[in-house]
């Protein structure tokens, strides 16, 4: 599932982790987009940072299991 852990620039409050398995991001206009790749929902899920409070974006998956199958992606 795509994760992105969310590091502050001024370090006064938690990084912020934000996962789900439809999740993007995008880097415009000075924002930090997180949003639902999946046009196709009427309830899709947007996040917008300002890019001045954002030190960092890290992706951070968790690691699949090598005896589990990868999930289907979609296309």
């Amino acid at each position: 599932m795509p994760a992105y852990l969310v590091i502050h620039s001024e370090r006064q409050r938690d990084d912020t982790l934000i996962e789900d398995p439809n999740l993007t991001v995008e880097f415009i206009d000075g924002w930090v987009l997180f949003k639902d790749r999946d046009l196709i929902h009427t309830n899709r899920v947007a996040i917008a940072i300002p890019a001045a409070q954002v030190r960092r974006v890290e992706r951070v998956d968790e690691p699949q299991d090598p005896d589990q199958e990868p999930a289907p992606q979609k296309e």
